[in-house]
């Protein structure tokens, strides 16, 4: 299954139906723009498209819409505390979008150190892609790559803010649960498959 956030709502995309879900079968692109047009106007919050070939569809899905790639991470350091920051309201993780000739790693690396004014960052493993669209004149796919990193050093975080981070803060982990409430879907589906909250 292949899950795409918009807003506060969810497309899905599987091999069958969803007894929760408004559910299409899938049989040309024009029910892409058909999905998102259910969810923006809020006739459903959870738009399930089911094709015996999800793979394939999903693929079409990923050419329909401009696609864009960016890179991040859950950062920990010694004592155990994950690095959140802050910004448009609601806690999240350091992310950014890939910049040309760059690798995935490479630009996960970059962007938690121009965010957070922190070096000495050590990439530990991937953890998976999250996936979610926006409209700015189109629609648009954002993949993030996100990656698990260790930090060991003893600078003091600061927020990039001409990218319009507020804050940056080391959480214990039982204040994340508290935190995600206030959070993005898809950094609430990583934090949860990393942390496994529930």
């Amino acid at each position: 299954m292949y899950k795409v956030f918009f807003n506060e709502s969810l497309l899905t995309f599987s091999n069958q139906s969803n007894p929760e879900a408004k559910n299409i079968l899938f049989q040309n692109e024009a029910q892409f723009d058909e999905s998102f047009h259910l969810l923006s106007s809020k006739a459903a919050a959870l738009v399930n498209i089911f094709s015996e070939d999800i793979d394939v569809v999903w693929t079409k899905f990923l050419k329909y819409y401009k696609h864009i790639q960016a890179a991040g991470g859950i950062v920990r350091n010694p004592q155990d505390d994950y690095l959140f920051i802050f910004r448009l309201g609601k806690w999240d993780l350091p992310k950014g979008k890939m910049e040309k000739g760059e690798s995935r790693e490479e630009s996960a690396i970059r962007e938690i150190e121009e965010e957070c004014s922190l070096t000495n960052l050590e990439l530990k493993r991937f953890l998976m892609p999250t996936f979610h669209i926006y409209f700015l004149r189109e629609y648009i796919i954002k993949e993030t790559f996100w990656f698990e990193v260790f930090y060991d050093g003893v600078e003091l975080p600061l927020p990039q803010t001409e990218e319009g981070i507020e804050s940056v803060e080391w959480k214990k982990e039982n204040e994340i649960p508290e935190l995600l409430e206030n959070s993005y879907p898809n950094i609430k589906l990583l934090m949860d498959n990393y942390l496994n909250l529930n």
